[in-house]
């Protein structure tokens, strides 16, 4: 080979090298992954109206609310329910999965924090205004549809304002509490609902299922589609030899020890439990992680509807070359 072939040959390397490197640069900054503003498995479901037509009844004023309300249970609450596991607290904080929240307060919706908001949160407009927190914490997916906070919202309306009030204190003027109208701190009561004539008193709820029983007609496509639909891959994966996420890998999870393997940093709260993942275990875990292991660090507030559980546990009872047996009949 003659010198012009061997400067043919080391150009043309060097070309394809650089070409390769470029493409990769190019090919990490175009694509961005996406994740969630809150990592959970948030399954809800459709809420009944009230037996006998009665309208629902009115959500106290977030004013009455913030005059009672106390930050450091908020604090308390923002932990108990892992909202550090996606945001920060302090001045000049990083953002996470989600933005960081000092001075939220009075900011406005889905802007600024150079972080990326959903199109649902972004076109909402305004500012986080006592009462837009009150809302948004209620249940997020109602305030924004298509927000990708999955977090599923706080039922309890006073722990919702001691969060709004421990947020007003993250700042360096925090936001002064409303006052609550006279009218405000004494609604007037409304008249107790009657049955329609005709008609009796609603009967008292018929006794729950037992997950044995709710498994024998457990749908495992209808559970992994609850599955997807919630995110839950956000955290977890289920195919045999997945990687963790931030959460565990759940192929084969039925039958397994509670917290072990997986070479995974499992809870302390959690590895207290003995025994495996039965029906049961993963039934009694599913409708309200924080009372089964209390201090997990799963930020999913539950389940409760009994048959989407079944559903769940009946796809997960599929993960596996051998899935364990349906309990007998």
């Amino acid at each position: 080979m003659d010198s012009l072939e061997l400067n043919k040959t080391v150009a043309a390397v060097l070309v394809a090298g650089i070409v390769f490197f470029l493409s990769g640069f190019i090919g990490t900054n175009l694509v961005r992954n996406l994740y969630p503003e809150k990592v959970a498995i948030a399954i809800e479901t459709p809420q009944e109206a009230p037996a006998g037509g009665a309208p629902a009844a009115p959500e106290t004023p977030i004013a009455v609310l913030l005059a009672k309300a106390d930050p450091a249970r908020g604090e308390a609450a923002v932990k108990k329910e892992g909202c550090v596991a996606c945001h920060t607290f302090n001045d000049g904080g990083k953002n996470g999965i989600g933005p960081n929240l000092y001075g939220v307060v009075g900011e406005p919706i889905g802007k600024g924090k150079d972080f990326t908001f959903s199109n649902a949160l972004a076109s909402k407009g305004g500012n986080w205004t006592f009462d837009a927190l009150n809302h948004w914490l209620t249940k997020p997916a109602a305030f924004a549809q298509g927000t990708k906070m999955t977090f599923v919202g706080v039922k309890n309306e006073q722990e919702r304002a001691d969060i709004i009030d421990y947020l007003r204190t993250l700042a360096k003027t925090p936001e002064p509490r409303p006052t609550p109208t006279a009218e405000e701190l004494n609604p007037p009561k409304a008249a107790p609902a009657t049955p329609p004539a005709g008609e009796k008193s609603a009967a008292a709820p018929a006794a729950a299922e037992s997950i044995d029983t709710l498994l024998a007609t457990a749908d495992p496509a209808a559970g992994e589609a609850m599955v997807k639909k919630q995110g839950c891959n956000a955290c977890h994966t289920f195919n045999q030899g997945g990687k963790n996420g931030i959460g565990p890998n759940l192929y084969g999870v039925v039958g397994e020890p509670i917290a072990q393997g997986k070479d995974f940093s499992f809870s302390t709260a959690l590895k207290a439990h003995q025994g495996k993942w039965t029906y049961e275990e993963l039934d009694k875990w599913l409708t309200k992680p924080a009372s089964y292991a209390p201090g997990t660090r799963m930020t999913f507030v539950g389940m409760s509807n009994a048959k989407q559980r079944a559903d769940v546990i009946a796809y997960l009872r599929s993960l596996s070359p051998n899935p364990e047996p349906l309990p007998a009949k």
